[in-house]
């Protein structure tokens, strides 16, 4: 199963490709999708979800994630990031894809083993499970990590029976 990750921001939306095989995960492609932010919001949001929109027609995807905002001290930010976040759903939930959502803190548990992981060690930990991967900054590792996250949950369903 191919799975994309995606690291929602206005300036920069980081995205990450896997191939999902059982437990064993591979590198398929990375970068960031960035924005001018010279350019009144709407255009900058209607830019962004036509890059996904291209983004998802390149690699067809079977699953995505997105990582769930975070509120910081500044309030106009939060808002811009789930704006951002917003055409990110929208744009992967049109293209008929199951979207998972996961927190900051869950997707560092996952791929670090501790919800307070810095970025530094997001990173280093996802060139080490996805092994010769040139991974581009750390809104693509971030990326990376929110699909990686996502394999194990999805791993983790298919063997929990259900009630």
């Amino acid at each position: 199963m191919i799975i994309l990750g995606l690291d929602p921001g206005l300036g920069t939306t980081g995205w990450g490709l896997i191939r999902a095989e059982g437990n064993r995960l591979s590198h398929l492609a990375n970068g960031r999708l960035k924005t001018d932010s010279t350019t009144a919001l709407p255009r900058r949001l209607a830019h962004l979800d036509a890059m996904l929109v291209a983004l998802i027609a390149d690699h067809a995807p079977e699953s995505a994630a997105v990582e769930e905002v975070f509120v910081n001290a500044n309030p106009q930010s939060t808002l811009k990031l789930g704006q951002a976040r917003g055409v990110a759903l929208c744009a992967v939930a049109r293209s008929g894809i199951e979207v998972g959502e996961y927190a900051a803190r869950l997707v560092k548990k996952a791929v670090v083993g501790t919800g307070a992981a810095e970025k530094a060690q997001v990173h280093a930990m996802v060139a080490r499970l996805l092994p010769g991967v040139t991974i581009d900054g750390p809104d693509a590792a971030d990326a990376l990590a929110v699909a990686i996250c996502h394999a194990h949950h999805m791993a983790s369903a298919r063997h929990v029976p259900r009630a």
